[in-house]
């Protein structure tokens, strides 16, 4: 029975000082076997188990989480979605996704708070003007709602931002309009309850130590709750999944880095839509309290960190207080670091690999968030099938041996 959520349901519980609320999942033990084992808790780990039983009609399967639901990269990035990629193969894919985050909410009978309040992506010389013209060109032979706005349409967009400043001068941008946010919490818990409810089991606090394959087959996974059989692996471990892949015998292209974010000090609403800027390695969005959320670009090495180096942090406020004088004065409240893993060509791997049975979602880099629904939903058509759906066939492992790379690093809007 689906848990409702409403106007009437939130009154009720005020008036009982919100101690009725039902468990929104149950949190099981783990079984000997499954069907199907996902290992990790995020959101497209969580979006495939819920596929993968509502659509496939699957029942026994498991999600297996090391931590807490959403405490990866889920409930540590800057929430922006937008599908305005410049390769067929990605726009496809990013598209698909958008499509069901704005129906998301319906689905799941649960408040994602996705708001389409436009993405702007900017342009502070040429080499940028001719690469979003290009881009936003190739978004509108894809179907996709882009445009090419002039620095007096972004000043009407965001009045507070300097487009004249001396070092990033603002020549244009691209702008997507049913771009925007959600809240990232919320799209974990939605797929978490909703996947239970069809019978998902959620283990949390079970960490997958080891993949276990013999002659060629996945076997299952050694965890610190003990092995646990299943025929069927989906591995969706984001900065970690190099390393699970490793104890198969599979050698994956990714490097692992920290992607920092930090969160300002609430203030009254500035900014309405969402401004990006490649060239700066900055971006921000007002959250609905308030609050400045920034993002950088990754730290210039290899980590498994969560933290990230002071140096991005000062590099992404000074490009800010340029762009925006009058946040000079603000001041942070918090910073923290995700784990992002990026393929060569800065496009995710959705795939199966030649050990039988063991799936990868991966290699997302800094697009993880806005593709959760449109990953989980093809993913779980490529376990469920053995096969990979048209959307996600050109994201197989196997391109960085036949060399038909989808590379996207100019579309990323951060630097990689």
């Amino acid at each position: 029975m689906k848990k409702k959520y409403s106007i009437y349901s939130l009154v009720k519980n005020s008036l009982s000082d919100n101690q009725n609320w039902k468990k929104m999942w149950r949190n099981p033990e783990p079984r000997k076997f499954y069907d199907v084992i996902i290992v990790g808790g995020g959101g497209h780990g969580l979006g495939t188990a819920y596929y993968l039983a509502k659509e496939h009609g699957l029942k026994n399967i498991a999600v297996i989480e090391k931590g807490w639901l959403g405490g990866g990269n889920t409930g540590r990035n800057t929430t922006i979605i937008r599908s305005n990629y410049l390769w067929d193969e990605s726009a496809h894919l990013y598209e698909h996704s958008l499509k069901l985050w704005e129906n998301l909410s319906a689905e799941l009978n649960y408040n994602i708070m996705f708001s389409q309040r436009g993405v702007l992506n900017l342009a502070h010389n040429e080499h940028d003007v001719k690469e979003i013209r290009r881009r936003v060109s190739a978004n509108k032979l894809n179907g996709i709602d882009s445009e090419w706005v002039d620095p007096n349409q972004i000043k009407k967009l965001v009045p507070i931002m300097n487009t004249e400043n001396c070092r990033y001068p603002v020549l244009g941008a691209s702008y997507q309009p049913r771009a925007g946010v959600a809240r990232h919490d919320a799209v974990a818990w939605g797929y978490a309850m909703r996947a239970d409810e069809l019978g998902v089991d959620i283990i949390q606090n079970c960490e997958v130590k080891k993949i276990r394959t013999a002659k060629g087959k996945v076997q299952g996974v050694e965890t610190s709750k003990g092995f646990i059989r299943s025929n069927r692996v989906g591995v969706v471990a984001s900065g970690h999944t190099s390393v699970l892949a490793a104890t198969a015998g599979i050698k994956l292209p990714l490097q692992s880095k920290a992607l920092q974010a930090l969160v300002s000090e609430p203030i009254k609403p500035v900014i309405n839509t969402v401004v990006m800027s490649n060239a700066v390695h900055a971006y921000v969005s007002q959250s609905d309290k308030g609050e400045l959320v920034i993002g950088a670009g990754t730290d210039g090495y290899n980590s498994y960190t969560q933290r990230g180096g002071y140096n991005i942090i000062e590099d992404t406020i000074r490009a800010i207080v340029e762009l925006y004088p009058i946040f000079g004065k603000m001041k942070m409240l918090r910073q923290w670091g995700g784990i992002v893993d990026i393929t060569p060509d800065a496009s995710p791997i959705l795939s199966k690999c030649e050990v039988e049975g063991l799936y990868f979602n991966c290699g997302w880099g800094t697009g993880g968030f806005k593709a959760t629904p449109g990953s989980a939903n093809v993913f779980a058509h490529t376990i469920a099938k053995n096969k990979a759906h048209k959307i996600n066939a050109p994201f197989s492992v196997d391109r960085f041996v036949s060399g038909r790379l989808v590379d996207e690093h100019g579309a990323a809007a951060v630097a990689h």
